[in-house]
């Protein structure tokens, strides 16, 4: 029955066969309700599967010059975006050994020739059900997924300032940071998934100062040592609050909160790595928080110049930052600075002494 719908919003059919009186068949059979496109060979379906919009299922005759329907097929399925597409198989091979193998090669039904149009339409109808409902499945789930990482993330980065805030400092200190941070790490040449996991990891470097007690944490004069290590061991602390986790996020968190106090020349904090030793993200991560935290006023200190602390980093290159990193510093400068500016501080707290 034709539904009276325009046929851009109709589904469409591929139908491929090397015989042009098969296709006319299929067409007249299917052109009522669905959008029908035509291939002769194999080569062509798998273009016209491969564009846009794609088919929502392809009828596939098997016994084809050159490129036959099997390895259509199976050349389908091998492709991430095409394999979801149904493939009915329309053939005159009848023998149960020739359904088996299209069914093996990921085709979900087969229908002998001559067809039956009533067949045809039934069996087209229930699998374009199916693939609705499948890709409204994995919408669900994608959306699911993704409510679930934005909380995830959501958490993480809270946490990260519920730190800051503990340590005085407004929060913004974290946006920041990790917006450098990501900076750096595309700087490097990274994959974009492990920049990504830096970025949202980042928020969490300090989460250990939770640990640390306020009349150490806030006290504005100068540590002495016995209160010295007791700061210092707030990257194992962090390490203790995040814990152990199968998730790369919070691996990775993991590894920054130990390893951002560490330094190049091997007399960092808490574990006296040097070099490569130290964890890529903790060697980025370090540049730049310090760097945040020098451009930063505070009540004990005014805010340094973006000169003057370019200049301390560049000092303090093989000592204590990656000298392989600093130089990528100065490369991202104008987007940093950018970030700088977006999330000034307004009304800075009261903050206590720049090396914790």
């Amino acid at each position: 029955m034709n539904t009276g719908t325009s046929d851009d919003s109709r589904q469409t059919i591929l139908v491929v066969d090397d015989t042009p009186e098969n296709i006319d068949v299929l067409s007249g059979i299917l052109r009522p309700d669905y959008r029908v496109k035509a291939a002769l060979n194999g080569e062509r379906a798998l273009r016209i599967a491969g564009g846009e919009p794609q088919p929502d299922i392809v009828l596939l005759d098997i016994m084809m010059p050159g490129m036959d329907g099997y390895e259509v097929c199976r050349r389908l399925k091998a492709n991430p975006a095409t394999a979801r597409i149904p493939v009915i198989f329309i053939t005159a091979k009848s023998q149960v050994e020739d359904e088996q193998r299209g069914f093996e090669l990921g085709a979900v039904d087969y229908i002998t020739k001559p067809v039956s149009p009533p067949i045809v339409r039934a069996r087209v109808r229930t699998q374009l059900a199916l693939y609705d409902q499948n890709r409204e499945l994995e919408r669900i789930v994608r959306e699911r997924t993704e409510e679930l990482r934005q909380t995830r993330l959501e958490i993480i980065h809270r946490l990260g300032r519920a730190a800051e805030y503990k340590d005085n400092e407004t929060g913004l200190h974290v946006i920041r940071m990790s917006h450098y941070s990501r900076l750096i790490a595309e700087a490097t040449g990274a994959d974009e998934e492990w920049v990504e996991l830096l970025y949202n990891a980042a928020p969490m470097h300090d989460i250990g100062k939770i640990g640390i007690p306020d009349d150490v944490l806030l006290k504005k004069a100068k540590l002495n040592d016995e209160e010295w290590e007791l700061m210092r061991r707030h990257p194992d602390y962090g390490a203790e609050i995040i814990g152990e986790h199968h998730s790369a996020i919070m691996r990775m968190a993991r590894e920054i909160a130990l390893s951002h106090h560490e330094r190049w020349d091997g007399s960092g904090y808490p574990n006296g790595l040097a070099g490569e030793d130290i964890p890529l993200s903790g060697r980025i991560v370090a540049i730049a928080d310090v760097f945040d935290a020098l451009t930063t006023a505070r009540p004990y200190k005014p805010a340094w110049s973006v000169e003057d602390t370019l200049r301390h980093i560049d000092d303090s290159a093989g000592s204590h930052f990656d000298p392989s990193l600093v130089p990528l510093l100065h490369e991202v400068m104008p987007e940093l600075l950018d970030i700088k500016e977006r999330y000034e501080e307004s009304q800075p707290k009261p903050d206590l002494d720049l090396q914790r």
